[in-house]
């Protein structure tokens, strides 16, 4: 396998390399889930590196490459389990009258292509001000109302798009007594604390059945935008946009609806490291690839915290409002 780095423990599995060929050497039916955002090729350059997804003549040729990816997630997953892509649909530009381009589309139509079948599609809400005063988009500019609302358009939402490989899974993710913990802002109701644990009858897990009714809601309107890993001294020169790491609410959700604790958790586009670190912390096996050294070696940092089981995390308010692209 050619990398340029790699670290290996009882913890996790972390390669600095192109995620391809990472995954050459993964046998197959051996990950019980993979959780990602993939780069948006044609919209944001990441790096000069030639094996870079983001590195394409266009979308078309993104799509091309993409689908590397997609066929190797296919052939390492268990039947029965799931694959979640964290993505959103993008402008064209920001004349104020661009188009979106259905990039959360292209990546269902994609995946059921090769397999895998579409199962569900959360909504990850963003206040919309703080979205402008973000990307200045002119089209969400309380000015573009008054003057002409015909070019107005939406703060779109960030999207997790998952989908499962066929098959029987031969390993149930069971919850015996329900689940434990909420990640999100809102706050858990403090008569229903006494069902935490519950070892009755689970139709009677009223607190179980609070946070289910959350994480099954198509739209996940309290995640914490601000609850991120370290990740500004990953960037470098070659970044041509800000680069925000994947919220840790979203992928512990993930953690708690699609794994086991002790299995294995992938992720082909590291990045910081956030899908490994949370699998770490949810006592799975992390494993990640990232091209990126400055991002690998951001990555390392924020895995030695979770090694020793402490949850850090970005706080200013410069990034309360930030996304991930």
């Amino acid at each position: 396998m050619a990398i340029k780095d790699q670290t290996i423990n009882d913890k996790y599995a972390i390669y600095n390399g192109d995620c391809i060929e990472v995954m050459a050497d993964i046998p197959d039916n051996r990950i019980h889930l993979s959780v990602y955002s993939p780069p948006f090729g044609g919209l944001y350059h990441y790096s000069s590196n030639d094996k870079d997804l983001s590195n394409n003549d266009d979308y078309a040729e993104f799509f091309k490459h993409y689908e590397f990816v997609v066929k190797g997630l296919h052939r390492i997953t268990m039947p029965g389990r799931i694959t979640a892509v964290h993505c959103m649909d993008v402008p064209t530009g920001n004349s104020g009258t661009d188009a979106l381009i259905d990039f959360t589309g292209d990546i269902i139509r994609l995946h059921i292509k090769n397999g895998w079948e579409y199962i569900a599609r959360y909504s990850i809400w963003k206040e919309p001000l703080a979205v402008r005063n973000r990307t200045m988009q002119k089209n969400l500019a309380h000015k573009t109302i008054v003057d002409d609302s015909s070019r107005c358009s939406v703060a779109s939402a960030d999207y997790l798009i998952c989908f499962r490989k066929k098959g029987n899974n031969p390993v149930p993710i069971e919850h015996p007594q329900g689940l434990f913990d909420y990640a999100g802002d809102r706050k858990i109701p403090h008569e229903l604390m006494q069902y935490r644990g519950w070892s009755g009858k689970q139709t009677e897990n009223r607190y179980s059945h609070w946070i289910w009714r959350q994480y099954a809601s198509a739209f996940w309107d309290d995640i914490r935008m601000n609850r991120i890993l370290p990740y500004r001294e990953a960037r470098d020169s070659e970044d041509e946009k800000h680069v925000h790491p994947l919220q840790l609410d979203v992928i512990d959700r993930v953690l708690t609806l699609w794994s086991n604790p002790g299995e294995r958790v992938f992720t082909p586009f590291m990045g910081v490291g956030s899908e490994v670190y949370c699998a770490v912390m949810a006592n799975r096996l992390g494993m990640g690839a990232e091209l990126k050294p400055s991002y690998y070696r951001q990555a390392m940092k924020n895995l030695r915290v979770a090694e020793q089981g402490r949850w850090i995390e970005e706080t200013n308010e410069e990034l309360l409002f930030a996304d991930d692209y």
